[in-house]
């Protein structure tokens, strides 16, 4: 029996065949979105018992951006005050966090938007990774890592004595998917777009940070138990400067 092209038998088969090649297209595409820690979870991941609902971000501040900028300085030297779970809140979502909940986009630019970057976040509590979907740490480990993490940057005690030490990370074939060798560069970029942002929020909640990019990124990865394809690029030590 012969279809004709118009005929509604055809057009369910047209239908069916151009829904089967557009889902193969979409399969060869790499998620730009990092599947959680160790695989599990992935964009629309919800909270579990290993997450923590991170408080909503204040998105207007005491101070202004220009204020921020003229405070901030690279501290050395922090008290062994903890940070509040609101200031945590406040630094990653500055860091990665979305700023613009339909189209998804963060506090920082990514070249086509790919999101390279992963975040991580060692307290005295333990291990977390940032998810940026829904604003909440997944928990990694309950160990302090604070003092290994130190070893790894070739003994700097700041980060050792930091409240918080935020490891910004990245995926580098998340983008060169799309851009090739120049990726590389535009991942590096990123990370430098979003180190800003967390030297300048940090000012205005009136903390000290600084920019630690000499350690050993091998140790480094080990000790948060990184995937193969992720590399440690920054250590941010945050906290009250003494």
């Amino acid at each position: 029996m012969s279809l004709d092209h118009k005929s509604p038998v055809a057009l369910r088969i047209s239908f069916f065949i151009f829904l089967m090649y557009g889902v193969s297209l979409a399969a060869d595409e790499p998620s730009p979105y990092k599947q959680g820690l160790g695989g599990q979870g992935g964009l629309m991941r919800t909270a579990t018992k290993d997450t923590i609902k991170l408080p909503p971000p204040r998105l207007k501040g005491s101070i202004s951006l220009e204020e921020a900028i003229r405070a901030r300085r690279s501290r050395r030297s922090f008290s062994e005050k903890a940070l509040t779970q609101e200031q945590i809140s406040q630094l990653l979502w500055s860091c990665q966090g979305i700023t613009d909940q339909r189209s998804g986009f963060r506090a920082v630019p990514s070249a086509g938007a790919l999101y390279p970057l992963e975040v991580y976040a060692l307290t005295k509590d333990g291990l977390f990774h940032y998810i940026p979907e829904g604003h909440m740490l997944q928990a990694a480990s309950s160990e302090d890592m604070r003092g290994a993490l130190c070893d790894a940057a070739w003994g700097q005690g700041l980060v050792r004595q930091a409240a918080l030490d935020i490891v910004i990370c990245a995926v580098y074939s998340r983008i060169a998917s799309r851009y090739g060798e120049r990726g590389v560069r535009y991942t590096d970029m990123e990370a430098g777009h979003a180190g800003q942002n967390v030297s300048l929020q940090a000012a205005a909640l009136g903390l000290g940070s600084c920019m630690v990019g000499a350690f050993d990124p091998k140790e480094v990865a080990k000790l948060l138990g990184l995937p193969k394809d992720e590399e440690p690029l920054y250590i941010i030590p945050v906290g009250y400067p003494k």
